[in-house]
């Protein structure tokens, strides 16, 4: 097939170059650095694949209909990115591929709802330097339709994306993206300390913080009614299991999964990833939205809404923190209140 990658980053530079090994005409569309990278020496992998080399094309933009697209860019960037390719998406599926839970209706105000799938990423992936990406946990994909019924459609892109990555198909994938979401929450972590995942769940205070904003996500979820929906590797009877816990035990095992995922590199998070190359983050669609929906039903989100305002210290400042850092910030935050 056809299929064109719109947001060549971590995850869409990965996922496309697995694609290219299985034989699909893969287009990366991406920034002009990468792009040239790309066209003059292919794109570099490494990680759990082991190191190689594939050659796939790679442009700014679409210049032609594809048969498939994977949308692939943050959040915040969404709309920009269909709107400037939405004369060669007449008609074409399009799976939405983000963090968070607020992608699909974004695209809806642009495209018709039939041609939108959305899709869980459970990748973990670092893209740093131009033409070269790190894959760290091929993972799975969980896809579903958003907006109507499991169809032939959804099964016939399940099968071709299951040859690069493990991918099932959810009917529920709006609770697929909301537990993806409360599990994510820690991605801020690295943001604020400029560390890996294990460096950060080395930390005692770290750990707990993680903890606490994972309970938020899910307060707010149960309070709206949210159906969580497990996903690969992570069941929602163990999101509940964490939530009931002692919090030191479960800051623990959330570190021994940390350091699992450390195992080909250094896992940065896609939060960390953005404030090295110099670019906004999508903390908004990430912690966030956890804490406009808490605000929405009257239930204090306030270490989330900690952790985003000092990520957006970060991305002003360029200034990191450490976690005393963090921990003063937030009890001083907490004793003006």
């Amino acid at each position: 097939m056809r299929i064109s990658i719109i947001g060549a980053g971590a995850i869409g530079s990965a996922l496309g170059a697995l694609l290219a090994l299985r034989g699909q005409e893969v287009v990366l569309i991406g920034r002009a650095s990468h792009v040239d990278a790309i066209s003059r020496n292919g794109l570099y992998v490494d990680g759990c694949r082991g190191e190689f080399t594939v050659q796939v094309k790679a442009a700014e933009r679409l210049d032609s209909r594809p048969d498939l697209v994977l949308l692939t860019v943050k959040t915040q960037d969404v709309t920009a990115a269909v709107r400037d390719n939405s004369a060669c998406l007449t008609d074409v599926p399009l799976v939405t591929l983000q963090n968070g839970v607020r992608s699909d209706e974004l695209v809806a105000e642009l495209l018709p709802q039939p041609q939108i799938l959305s899709a869980v990423v459970l990748m973990a992936a670092t893209y740093l330097t131009a033409g070269r990406v790190t894959l760290l946990d091929e993972g799975a994909l969980v896809i579903g339709r958003p907006f109507g019924p499991r169809d032939a459609q959804v099964d016939r892109v399940a099968s071709i994306l299951n040859e690069a990555v493990p991918t099932r198909v959810s009917t529920n994938i709006r609770g697929a993206h909301w537990l993806k979401l409360i599990a994510n929450l820690n991605n801020a972590l690295p943001a604020l300390t400029n560390k890996s995942a294990s460096q950060v769940s080395a930390d005692p205070f770290l750990r707990h913080l993680a903890v606490g904003l994972m309970r938020e996500g899910l307060r707010v979820t149960d309070r709206a009614g949210v159906r969580l929906e497990s996903l690969p590797g992570a069941p929602v009877t163990l999101l509940r299991l964490f939530a009931w816990l002692p919090e030191g035990l479960t800051a623990l095992l959330a570190a021994g999964m940390a350091r699992r995922m450390d195992t080909h590199g250094s896992l940065l998070g896609s939060t960390l990833q953005s404030l090295r190359r110099g670019r906004p983050t999508e903390i908004e669609y990430l912690n966030g939205e956890v804490v406009r929906l808490g605000q929405r039903l009257g239930v204090p989100t306030p270490l989330n809404a900690h952790v985003v305002e000092l990520v957006h210290q970060v991305e002003q400042t360029g200034k990191f923190f450490s976690a005393d850092d963090i921990r003063h910030e937030i009890r001083e935050t907490e004793g003006s209140t």
